[in-house]
């Protein structure tokens, strides 16, 4: 939060009110010479608004969002930074508004023990991080402190996957970052397979759904690896390839939405053909079901094709006894070379 004392010179009540968007904490106000009356009487006349206990709005009207996270900090109190879902919004990690504001404080604060704070949500921690701004913004979390705090209090892990994804696919942090950031914490859950699936980001993985189609279906039945985002210049323009198989002519596109509108449709159709009409690339388009609950079969499936396309299946193998490789396996190599079977745990016993 904004802290004059840091500052080579003092700061006008303009700059402040400029600087946290009109708003202030009474501690402000009195610094800058105004007597609890003088609040008071403003408040009553309508001049100013009181958006939180001793958080006053100069102006009267409704509250913009950046007035509203101005409040939430000052309301805080010192040391305070806006984190979590709230924090995302400001990076840019997501394109909606937090329906609670979210604020971090030291773990010795508690400044909702005396006055509730109505619509803020505070997290407390040992070690507050805040990213180093300029006094006209709004204090956050760095963008991979933000990220690892959304991983670790997502309901699961396809949840925490994605805030991943979605800092190094809009070019906001690293994989780098995000692995020296999950390094210092001594605490996060998920730890393994955060770990895990930074590796499988920096190799193109983009989403949770690809990331199933890495984990469950071509590495769990030893299927020839892809490449990740495979950028391909083709008569539509430059396209980018969700898994491409180019020593097998194929390409496996993944998407989870449940609908398409039809542009998104016909422009999905025009890069299969370009695919198909350029360099004889047949695509593949896989949904949800296919790498959950279908994933041993379209797995089988891809098996098949790989094989008819020259592939030797040294490294084919089911998941599981109840998986449709066996029987491929033994169609493919004979009942002898067959005997690779589960044992033990899979990777689908790992919570997701």
């Amino acid at each position: 939060m904004l802290n004059v004392m840091k500052y080579s010179r003092s700061v006008s009540w303009q700059e402040l009110l400029s600087f946290q968007a009109e708003v202030v904490s009474n501690r402000q106000a009195r610094g800058q010479g105004m007597s609890g009356h003088a609040i008071a009487r403003r408040v009553r006349s309508g001049a100013w608004q009181r958006l939180h206990h001793g958080t006053y709005a100069a102006f009267s009207g409704t509250p913009s969002r950046d007035a509203r996270l101005w409040a939430a900090v000052l309301r805080v109190g010192p040391d305070a930074v806006l984190s979590h879902e709230t924090a995302a919004e400001l990076h840019r990690l997501t394109d909606k508004q937090s329906s609670k504001i979210h604020v971090t404080v030291p773990a010795t604060r508690h400044p909702a023990k005396r006055h509730g704070i109505p619509g803020v949500v505070v997290h407390r921690t040992r070690n507050v991080a805040s990213e180093p701004l300029p006094p006209w913004q709004l204090p956050r979390t760095p963008v991979t402190e933000t990220v690892l705090d959304l991983a670790d209090a997502s309901r699961t892990f396809d949840d925490a996957y994605g805030w991943l994804t979605r800092a190094t696919g809009r070019g906001l942090a690293s994989v780098p970052q995000l692995r020296a950031a999950l390094k210092a914490r001594s605490r996060i859950r998920w730890r393994t397979l955060l770990t895990e699936a930074l590796a499988e980001a920096q190799d193109g993985a983009m989403s949770p759904l690809e990331r199933r189609y890495v984990r469950d279906v071509e590495r769990a039945h030893g299927l020839p690896s892809a490449r990740r985002q495979a950028r391909r210049e083709l008569a539509g323009g430059v396209r980018f390839l969700d898994n491409y198989y180019p020593d097998f002519r194929l390409c496996v596109e993944l998407d989870g939405r449940t609908s398409h509108p039809p542009e998104q449709k016909w422009a999905d159709a025009s890069r299969d053909n370009d695919n198909l009409f350029r360099d004889d690339i047949a695509t593949l388009r896989f949904g949800l079901l296919d790498v959950t609950t279908r994933r041993c079969v379209q797995a089988s499936r891809l098996a098949a094709l790989f094989l008819r396309r020259g592939w030797d299946g040294a490294s084919l193998r089911p998941c599981g006894p109840q998986c449709p490789i066996a029987r491929l396996l033994r169609d493919h190599r004979g009942p002898l070379m067959a005997e690779n079977v589960h044992r033990g745990p899979t990777i689908f016993d790992e919570p997701l």
